[in-house]
């Protein structure tokens, strides 16, 4: 299988938090058929109804039975403990696509789902778990690493959810997610601290004042950074 495009498929997501419903959202607007979502919390259900109506809420297993294509959206602590416990189920079916959206993992910790063909993707978006990702998700870069018979068939699942694929080699998982997490959380640090320090002082709509430097700053970092690349700087 090198595309995805002809063959609409049959997608069961486990992890209702703020990634999986919006994938599934996404894919299921390609086209493809969600077959269950996992969700425990009375949050991550009533997520589930707001992104993937008439969607049915399953246990794992049954997820995994149903489904062409698993789409692990679960916290990285979690994920090397999912895919062993179901392994030992005996859960995992040989030729069954299985996709996982943790940053710091390449496609390894899907090693003992044997026969499996395995791929991670991460979104370079920060989510919210509501339709607005949807708008964030299209024309965003999202990192894929697959083994390179299988890299294929991740970047179109990229491209039908509206994104543009990005390969990162399995070796390289720990320092993207390195400067994934630098990037979200001193962003998000420098941004309390200044509007935090504006609203001491008394100023009225710090939040815009740091907003709009925050956001002229970045893209003009950015687009520098675009130009010396462009130049082979």
């Amino acid at each position: 299988m090198s595309s995805v495009q002809a063959s609409r498929l049959g997608i069961g997501i486990i992890g209702a938090g703020h990634v999986g419903p919006v994938l599934g959202r996404a894919l299921a607007g390609a086209g493809h058929a969600i077959t269950g979502v996992s969700a425990i919390s009375d949050e991550g259900k009533e997520r589930v109804l707001a992104m993937l109506p008439g969607v049915p809420i399953l246990d794992v297993e049954e997820i995994v039975r149903r489904s062409e294509l698993v789409l692990l959206a679960v916290p990285a602590s979690e994920l090397p403990g999912l895919v062993t416990g179901l392994a030992k189920l005996g859960a995992w079916q040989p030729g069954q696509l299985v996709i996982h959206t943790a940053p710091e993992y390449g496609t390894e910790v899907l090693a003992p789902a044997a026969g499996v063909i395995p791929i991670a993707l991460h979104p370079g978006i920060v989510f919210t778990g509501t339709s607005l990702d949807l708008a964030r998700l299209s024309g965003a870069t999202i990192a894929v690493t697959a083994p390179a018979v299988v890299q294929p068939i991740g970047q179109a699942l990229v491209v039908e959810m509206g994104a543009e694929p990005v390969i990162v080699d399995e070796s390289q998982r720990p320092a993207y997610a390195e400067a994934v997490r630098i990037a979200r959380e001193t962003t998000k640090s420098t941004v309390r601290d200044a509007i935090h320090t504006l609203d001491e002082l008394g100023v009225s709509r710090a939040d815009r004042i740091i907003g709009g430097i925050v956001r002229a700053t970045i893209d003009e970092e950015l687009g520098r950074h675009s130009t010396d690349r462009e130049l082979g700087a």
